[in-house]
């Protein structure tokens, strides 16, 4: 369990008030060190996603949930991004499918102009991950 152990590592230098928990504002800035540009209301959907106990913070066990979802984030976008450092909409619709959503053509058009931060057609590794952590939340269990 190496990988456990680095992320209580990681998870312990975030938790800077050492309460066995981290709110929205310090996994914001932890992403931030490692050049993830995430707007604080995706940052509190990550939270709201594995919050389990609903207490509005992540303990390391809610923390692990959410790396599992987005290790396999972002391993369709490395499988998709071919070299070229982003995805384009119908690379989208394929990584989506791969993780196990369903979007119809229209949705998934709406949902990637909500998302396209540069309004270019190409999502970074940030803005996919935005785009996903939205199609979780809005989509029914």
């Amino acid at each position: 369990m190496e990988n456990s152990a680095i992320l209580r590592e990681w998870f312990e230098r975030v938790d800077t008030d050492k309460i066995g928990s981290i709110t929205a504002i310090q996994l914001k800035s932890a992403f931030a060190i490692g050049n993830l540009q995430f707007p604080i209301t995706v940052v509190q959907q990550m939270i709201r996603m594995c919050d389990f106990d609903q207490n509005g913070t992540m303990s390391f066990e809610e923390f692990v949930e959410l790396n599992k979802f987005l290790l396999k984030v972002q391993n369709v976008f490395s499988d998709l991004e071919r070299g070229r450092g982003f995805l384009v909409p119908d690379d989208v619709f394929e990584a989506l499918i791969k993780i196990g959503f369903r979007l119809d053509s229209p949705a998934l058009y709406t949902v990637c102009e909500s998302f396209d931060r540069n309004k270019n057609g190409k999502f970074r590794l940030d803005d996919f991950i935005s785009l996903c952590i939205f199609v979780v939340c809005t989509e029914p269990f």
